[in-house]
């Protein structure tokens, strides 16, 4: 029973004007609490995302959007495989790049040519 006396910290707690409790202080040698700050900077889960676009952004997508529908109609005519699928990948791209419509009639377009390649046109 004694040594656990002689290892319990011994609290002093001051209390203000108001009756709140201002400090916390330990008196036993072998008490021994080691601290540490974190160093990495804070990180917030709860923000949702927003997506910010410069206003040169919409005028990359747009042309973009134009190569991938050419591609893709160009690839109704030749070679749909190769160029059906460079219309694709340009289409996901002019997406991104804020051209929505162009980008999507691009990927449309591109796969309708290469479903038209590869399965119905063989049989003509």
């Amino acid at each position: 029973m004694a040594d656990q006396e002689r290892n319990a910290p011994i609290v002093n707690l001051q209390k203000d004007d108001e009756g709140l409790e201002t400090s916390y202080q330990s008196r036993t040698a072998d008490y021994l609490e080691e601290t540490s700050a974190e160093m990495a900077a804070p990180v917030s889960f709860g923000r949702e995302y927003k997506e910010e676009r410069d206003v040169d952004a919409g005028a990359g997508g747009t042309g973009m959007g134009f190569a991938a529908i050419i591609l893709s109609i160009l690839s109704l005519f030749v070679s749909p495989i190769l160029f059906g699928a460079a219309g694709i990948v340009l289409g996901f791209v002019a997406r991104r790049r804020g051209a929505k419509s162009l980008g999507s009639w691009a990927i449309g377009i591109g796969a309708v040519s290469i479903i038209l390649g590869m399965f119905i046109l063989p049989f003509f």
